[in-house]
């Protein structure tokens, strides 16, 4: 049989590479695309919102017809009526670089293409791929190469925007006539001349078309780089989904398709050549109107800015700088919005009073990708992080102390059943019941899977290394005979530790069929609860998963912890300096640069099985 190829080490070993010897270039596009970020969104929120629609409703009668207009005033003055304006501002801004970005090397890209075969044989398979692979696949090298943020939801979105525009250049260049081309020469054209003045007019309508898929490609990833702390509209509906809020996802929901559709619009009637011919106002009228547009937008932005804001020193400036705060740029990586430990996270700022610190929101991959980056350079982060996890096993880590207790005493891992399971599964509903592991027992499984193996492998050497404990699980029950179950879980290591084993044993001593659904906190206790899965290992209480228990208590059944002693609270490297989260106060104590203590190890073997203890209170 042929080994096999050992990809992920190859382009592991690449993004390793990239990372240590490109970080200064990394760091100059971040600094770039962030400027260019604030640029726009800063742009659009400086007029009152009621003045920007007044300015963008002119824009559409100028494109467009009076329907178009129409829409879109109304369509903007309901987002301000829902409370998502800045969000869709800022979202906007994001769609606006991505765009900008994907244009400028777009276009010309697609121009090389449609003068060198050679170069449109290459480039070929390389846009195939980057418009098949799944987004998803592009967040985590951007967040090791450019930390959480708008900056890699903006590179993501370039990755798998920019296609359309060099096709669609390429294919309009291809598609000019050879007689114009042939009388182009005769005229004696330069390569330039016959470019800019014959190829590229001629093109622009199928140039156009292109620009206008690369802006809706765009905006459709605005939810998924919002689970890499790309702030803006798509932030708010990934939060309504995680936390079963349905109407507030509807609402905004419709923010995007607002956007969607102005965009949309804009760009199909911006070089229509008819709309061109009717147009109401003269290119001279077009220049004075641009002008006096640009003109309120400052006059009005310099008037909110004077006037409305606050920038006396106590509304701005802090009284006093926090050593910790100043290093980590009073930032505290999160992970997706709907999870428990955000909601006490949140109150532990409120309880310690860290009104100047930002909760970034993410997901559990961004998270352990900006903690790896961090550590492999030395230099602080917190995290919000909970034990047992990997992480623990592969690096030095410490809870920061939690006087007031804003993050609760310890967890338990609960296991939960459908209402009526005992009855229609007897054997399975017992084994879920005797189900009760270690931290430790999980962390050997965890460490295997993040080395590598197949987490269906690594239940099965868990089984068999720990027989003892499987036999007392399963000891008296009668195996069945194929029967149907369905387990769900949330994707966190953890959960598909847990997950993967009791499939393993369920299917290979027990007899039953299983299938085992990764989904989100929220449909994880929904479908439990509306009775189409049969159980679930994954229900964190009290405190991670409260809202759900609270919501759903009386649907399913509580089997019981099947782990006690988890932990949840904010995560720092063992080589910074700073042991409480009073130290993140203004007057808290000063925390020593990771620097300092270069010569502390961050890591840890990953042979090393221990979870750390709570820290005292």
């Amino acid at each position: 049989m042929i080994p096999k190829l050992p990809i992920a080490e190859w382009i592991q070993s690449i993004v390793d590479w990239m990372g240590i010897h490109l970080a200064g270039l990394f760091n100059i596009i971040s600094s770039v695309i962030e400027a260019v970020v604030g640029f726009f969104s800063g742009l659009f929120m400086l007029p009152h919102p009621l003045v920007f629609i007044v300015i963008i409703g002119i824009i559409a009668f100028m494109i467009g017809r009076v329907q178009l207009t129409l829409f879109t005033v109304i369509g903007f003055l309901l987002i301000d009526n829902l409370g998502y304006w800045s969000e869709t501002m800022n979202t906007l801004g994001l769609v606006i670089t991505s765009a900008l970005v994907s244009i400028i090397i777009g276009i010309p890209i697609g121009i090389w293409c449609a003068y060198s075969k050679s170069a449109s044989r290459i480039i070929t398979p390389l846009l195939d791929f980057m418009q098949t692979m799944p987004a998803f696949v592009y967040l985590l090298p951007a967040v090791t190469f450019f930390s959480l943020g708008v900056v890699p939801g903006v590179i993501a979105s370039v990755i798998f925007a920019i296609p359309p525009t060099i096709r669609m250049t390429n294919l309009g260049i291809m598609q000019v006539s050879g007689e114009l081309i042939e009388a182009s020469d005769a005229f004696g054209s330069t390569s330039a001349q016959k470019l800019f003045k014959v190829q590229l007019p001629l093109a622009l309508p199928t140039l156009m078309a292109g620009i206008n898929q690369t802006i809706m490609l765009s905006l459709s990833m605005v939810v998924i780089a919002s689970m890499i702390g790309a702030e803006g509209i798509g932030a708010v509906v990934y939060r309504a989904v995680t936390q079963l809020q349905i109407g507030k996802g509807f609402e905004a929901g419709l923010a995007v398709v607002v956007l969607a559709i102005v965009l949309d619009r804009f760009t199909q009637n911006l070089f229509k050549p008819a709309k061109r011919s009717k147009s109401r106002v003269s290119g001279k009228q077009k220049v004075w109107i641009a002008s006096a547009v640009t003109a309120v937008i400052l006059i009005a932005g310099a008037s909110q800015y004077f006037i409305g804001a606050d920038h006396s020193a106590a509304g701005k400036g802090k009284a006093a700088a926090n050593p910790v705060g100043e290093e980590v740029d009073y930032k505290i990586i999160g992970i997706d919005a709907g999870a428990g430990i955000m909601k006490s996270t949140a109150k532990a700022i409120k309880d310690y009073n860290l009104s100047d610190w930002k909760l970034v929101e993410g997901s559990g991959a961004a998270m352990t990708a900006t903690l790896d980056k961090a550590i492999k350079a030395k230099k602080p982060i917190i995290i919000t992080g909970w034990t047992p996890h990997w992480m623990f096993n592969k690096y030095d880590l410490k809870y920061l102390e939690d006087p007031k207790k804003s993050y609760g005493e310890a967890e338990s891992i609960h296991t939960i059943a459908r209402k009526g399971l005992q009855k229609d599964a007897p054997v399975a509903y017992e084994f879920l019941k005797r189900f009760k592991w270690t931290p430790e027992d999980m962390g050997e499984m965890m460490v295997a899977i993040q080395a590598g193996t197949s987490p269906e492998q690594a239940a099965r050497d868990w089984a068999e290394k720990h027989a003892d404990k499987v036999q007392e699980w399963t000891q008296g029950l009668q195996p069945v005979n194929g029967d149907t179950f369905k387990l769900s879980y949330v994707a966190w290591d953890s959960e598909i530790a847990s997950t993967n084993l009791l499939k393993y044993i369920l299917e290979n001593k027990l007899g039953y069929k299983v299938t085992a659904l990764q989904v989100e906190a929220g449909p994880m206790w929904t479908g439990v609860a509306s009775g189409d899965v049969d159980a679930s290992p994954a229900a964190w209480l009290p405190l991670t998963h409260a809202d759900y228990w609270a919501k759903y208590k009386d649907k399913l059944d509580d089997l019981g912890a099947n782990m006690t002693g988890v932990k949840t609270g904010l995560v720092v490297p063992a080589y910074m300096n700073v042991k409480s989260i009073t130290d993140l106060q203004d007057n808290g104590a000063a925390a020593a640069p990771a620097s300092a203590t270069a010569g502390t190890s961050a890591r840890r073997s990953a042979t090393v099985l221990s979870v750390p203890t709570p820290a005292p209170a």
